[in-house]
């Protein structure tokens, strides 16, 4: 299995939000970011099978980006184990359930993607590891999924993921 984090975009700060935290949505420029990121995906050959995501609005609106641009057939599953005050441990279960051959696409929140791909790969939590707004990693499980059996493939920041969107000359 594969499975790819992706950090929400950038979005409206809390200070400027007036509603719940929970519906704080992206920005214009967050939105513009997000879709440019997620084509960089794609010219890398990103096509995720599974799109989970939390139930935030934030990530609803990167996961419905995402979807469009990366033409992705399956449905957005919202999964509250992507909150980021929830335990990294409690995707696990999901990811197990999914097929060995999935590509799994995870849009979620900071500190929580973090902790989860450094539970993936070392089995442990690590510091360090942190996703900027609308930026990813790919970690690759051989065989079952569990902590500390995955391997990283590739980490990206956002700048570098919509570098790739660009053709070459």
């Amino acid at each position: 299995m594969y499975c790819l984090l992706f950090r929400h975009g950038i979005a409206v700060s809390p200070g400027e939000w007036n509603g719940s935290e929970d519906e704080r949505p992206l920005t214009k420029e967050g939105i513009t970011k997000t879709e440019h990121a997620a084509a960089g995906l794609k010219r890398i050959g990103m096509k995720p099978t599974h799109l989970l995501c939390s139930p935030l609005t934030r990530t609803r609106q990167t996961a419905d980006i995402a979807k469009e641009i990366l033409q992705i057939k399956a449905t957005i599953q919202l999964c509250p184990e992507l909150v980021y005050d929830q335990s990294p441990m409690l995707l696990f279960p999901i990811l197990h359930s999914l097929p060995q051959d999935a590509l799994v696409m995870c849009v979620g929140h900071e500190p929580h993607l973090g902790q989860t791909a450094a539970l993936m790969i070392f089995g442990t939590n690590a510091s360090g590891l942190s996703f900027k707004k609308a930026g990813g990693c790919l970690i690759f499980f051989d065989g079952n999924v569990g902590v500390g059996r995955g391997h990283l493939e590739w980490w990206m920041a956002p700048a570098q993921l919509r570098t790739l969107r660009k053709e070459s000359r």
